[in-house]
């Protein structure tokens, strides 16, 4: 019997985690809003204009402001693990949070060999990981800036790209840059893992759109809360884990697995497993 644990591969619909990038003013909040019963994170201190407003009644969505990273993680949490009507996560934008972020760590801990990009970029992965776990919707938009490429002793413009964490796209699923051609807007694919939107794509940027190719029933079904550790499970791990004096490698490994960054975080199934694991351990040693 072989002792390799590869499985066959299975689609699974997952929800859409989309990543808006594009110039001021083209759309990208008032199409973010409008879809199914959205929490919005509001960076940019807009959502009090008339426009979104109204927008916001008609989504049945609610509006959280802050600039604080840390706020928004704790947000996150609460949507992953506690029972509610929201379906569709919004963080607009990213731009501000990140920036924000970076000043903070170079104020703290200062600016030199990057040491505050490293740090601010450790969160942001932390907090990708959270949004992975999400059964949400989840948009991220970002704003933009020119693209440019050195050649002999001239700058070429290579177009637009977004302006934030440079590898923010890798969480998702698909990238789309908004643009506004005359009255229209449209959405234009930059990276997809769908056959559903081609690389290149453009089409008119609305919900309506977006949900009739990936599928309605999937992005406006009810959330599922997830179940994390709890308080007896973490402290009886982390006795398991003194007595048999497990490796902080071996522990770190566990986290990156179960996409989290303490115990607390980890999944109630999988923190459960590594108890076992442990007790299995020492009854071996034992006999």
């Amino acid at each position: 019997m072989s002792a390799l644990r590869g499985v066959k591969a299975e689609e699974t619909q997952q929800r859409l985690k989309v990543f808006f990038y594009g110039a001021a003013k083209v759309g990208k909040t008032t199409a973010s809003i409008q879809f199914p019963k959205p929490y919005w994170i509001d960076t940019e201190g807009s959502a009090d204009k008339p426009i979104y407003v109204e927008l916001m009644k008609k989504s049945g969505g609610v509006v959280f402001q802050t600039q604080d990273f840390e706020e928004v993680v704790k947000e996150v949490k609460l949507l992953m693990t506690e029972k509610h009507e929201f379906k569709t996560l919004i963080i607009d934008s990213f731009t501000i949070l990140y920036n924000d972020l970076i000043d903070k760590y170079e104020d703290s801990i200062g600016a030199e060999f990057g040491r505050h990009l490293a740090a601010a970029n450790k969160r942001v992965k932390h907090l990708l990981n959270l949004l992975l776990r999400l059964d949400m919707n989840v948009i991220i938009t970002s704003h933009s800036k020119s693209e440019y490429r050195v050649e002999g002793k001239s700058m070429v413009n290579l177009g637009t790209t977004f302006d934030c964490y440079k590898k923010l796209d890798y969480l998702f699923d698909l990238i789309v840059e908004v643009q506004k051609r005359g009255k229209e807007r449209v959405a234009l694919i930059k990276g997809t893992r769908f056959d559903c939107f081609k690389e290149d794509e453009c089409f008119p940027f609305t919900y309506d759109e977006i949900a009739s190719r990936y599928g309605k029933e999937v992005m406006e079904k009810d959330a599922v809360p997830v179940r994390i550790a709890e308080f007896n499970q973490v402290v009886e791990l982390m006795k398991l884990i003194e007595l048999i004096k497990i490796p902080e490698e071996t522990v770190n490994k566990w986290l990156k697995k179960a996409n989290s960054e303490t115990l607390e975080e980890m999944p109630y199934d999988a923190i459960q497993k590594c108890i076992e694991h442990l007790k299995t351990q020492i009854k071996g040693e034992i006999a």
